[in-house]
């Protein structure tokens, strides 16, 4: 099982920026799977995940109509749409997954058994 996120970057206030996270090793449509984010100094938050088969989604309250989360089943890949960012959306940004099919106790707990190396967010003018 392996994670890889990509995306990251640095973007104005304002603007928009896509995260990619491609699954290998399983397929990732069955399970859910969850970003989360990390600034230095501070615990890891989750911001969104999507469960498995049926897609329903679960938003941290900070990103509620600005992010959204949703599947590429033809990649292997779940993505993370974040519009009207705001300086304080910047982080490393992870995405993981526990191999089961709601986004429960791992995610709200931020322990999934499966990470993948992070993307950095930079937003700033």
């Amino acid at each position: 099982v392996q994670l890889q996120a990509s995306g990251g970057g640095l973007v104005q206030p304002g603007g928009s920026l896509r995260l990619s996270c491609t699954a290998s090793g399983f397929t990732a449509y069955g399970y859910a799977l969850g970003w989360f984010r990390q600034v230095p100094g501070k615990e890891r938050e989750g911001v969104s995940c999507i469960t498995g088969a049926d897609d329903n989604t679960v938003y941290a309250d900070s990103v509620k109509g600005r992010f959204t989360i949703f599947r590429d089943k033809a990649k292997n890949t779940v993505l993370l749409e974040m519009t009207r960012l705001k300086p304080e959306d910047s982080a490393v940004y992870y995405c993981a997954t526990d191999l089961v099919r709601r986004c429960g106790d791992w995610y709200f707990q931020n322990s999934g058994d499966y990470w993948g190396h992070g993307t950095l967010v930079t937003v700033s003018s």
